[in-house]
């Protein structure tokens, strides 16, 4: 249990940070998601449609320090060639 003043304030400030972080994280799931479920109904469009609305919403997530970059990248770079994947 933090003692001093400016411990207890690091511990609110921590709480605040973390439950952002959770949101954001949970939305990048949410659309991560949306272009999976896409993909297995197998509907292009669907798929395509929701990819683009993923990637800024993940790449966002690296800038904000939820992702780290390289996983952002990897992220969408994975998504885009299973999208691609069920058009060819």
């Amino acid at each position: 249990m933090a003692n001093t003043t400016s411990a207890k304030k690091a511990t609110r400030k921590i709480a605040r940070r973390t439950a952002v972080n959770k949101a954001r994280r949970s939305r990048v799931r949410g659309f991560i998601r949306k272009v999976e479920e896409a993909i297995a109904t197998g509907d292009v469009a669907v798929a395509a449609e929701a990819l683009k609305a993923a990637q800024p919403e993940i790449h966002r997530a690296a800038t904000k320090g939820v992702l780290h970059r390289n996983t952002a990248s990897r992220k969408v770079s994975r998504l885009a060639a299973r999208v691609k994947a069920l058009s060819a």
